[in-house]
């Protein structure tokens, strides 16, 4: 038994597909089944189902996975001390973030942060919030991204950024020709919302207090802010985006933006790590870097803005 077996059974358990698993571990399809097979032939007991799609652990598997998630998450610590008292920018740093972040942020910092440490290994996997944090808490990621306060012992959070939420407004709607928007306005049969399990779309409709709005069914299906935003530039109804987003959109794009009235709903944006982290040369460097990147009016929490 290896630690090199245990992180594939790792990677099959969390991507449940032999092919996306090896692409992961960056090894051929066959190198992986094989080092698994040779795993299972040496405990005496299958833990994969292959029968089925996606492919799903066995009873054994699920107990085998767990001490593996232990296991390895330990092992990796040894490199980590290593590497911190090196202070070294080597190696593989892995970040969690969620997909209403990414797209509009790192495109500020991450090709020249992976130019400048070219020995580091950085990957990032977006993930949903519940996602992440059950990453964060199996060592399957070093840090998260995240758009909400965590009230966890086991792990630790620092804010990086604020940003403020904007509406996206079709030239057809009425709002249209307000300067601001207020939560008055906003009718839920012409609003796009992304779908549930998004904090994004959580803090809004607490702070539009919508509990009870009717999604287009349409909308709820597709999922996608990208999306949204075309529907919106089509002539269809409104939607919400990040302040990050904003940044690019081109001039005619820019004319449907409406910023909310005071008070302006925000979200907090932090990086989380596990309680136990060691690796804080990177983790700091990606702070400073991530911090650099946003407008300097995004790193403090104005009187006008609420936290939602």
């Amino acid at each position: 038994m290896t630690l090199q077996q245990l992180e594939y059974i790792l990677a099959v358990d969390n991507f449940r597909h032999f092919a996306k698993a090896a692409e992961h571990c960056r090894v051929t399809q066959p190198t992986l089944s094989m080092m698994i097979q040779k795993l299972e032939d040496e405990l005496d007991v299958k833990l994969f189902d292959r029968t089925v799609q996606p492919v799903q652990p066995t009873s054994a598997g699920r107990k085998v996975i767990e001490q593996a998630k232990k296991v390895v998450y330990e092992a990796s610590l040894i490199k980590s001390i290593v590497s911190e008292e090196e202070q070294s920018m080597k190696g593989v740093f892995t970040i969690g973030v969620l997909p209403t972040i990414a797209p509009y942020l790192l495109p500020l910092f991450f090709e020249q942060f992976k130019e400048k440490y070219p020995e580091l290994d950085l990957r990032v996997n977006e993930m949903k919030t519940s996602v992440c944090l059950t990453a964060l808490t199996d060592g399957l990621i070093d840090a998260a991204i995240l758009a909400t306060e965590v009230d966890s012992k086991q792990l630790n959070e620092e804010v990086l950024y604020y940003e403020q939420f904007f509406g996206y407004v079709s030239r057809k709607e009425s709002v249209f020709k307000n300067e601001l928007i207020r939560t008055s306005d906003i009718n839920g049969e012409r609003l796009w919302l992304l779908d549930e399990g998004h904090c994004f779309r959580d803090q809004l409709m607490r702070f539009c207090q919508m509990e009870a709005v009717k999604l287009n069914q349409v909308a709820y299906h597709l999922g996608s802010m990208e999306t949204f935003m075309r529907m919106v530039e089509s002539g269809m109804g409104i939607t919400f985006i990040p302040e990050l987003a904003t940044l690019q959109l081109s001039e005619s794009q820019k004319e449907l933006v409406r910023p909310f009235a005071v008070p302006k709903p925000t979200r907090q944006i932090s990086i989380v790590t596990r309680a136990d982290f060691v690796r804080f040369s990177v983790l700091n460097l990606l702070k400073e870097t991530i911090r650099k990147s946003v407008p300097k009016e995004m790193l403090t929490l104005k009187g006008t803005q609420k936290v939602v």
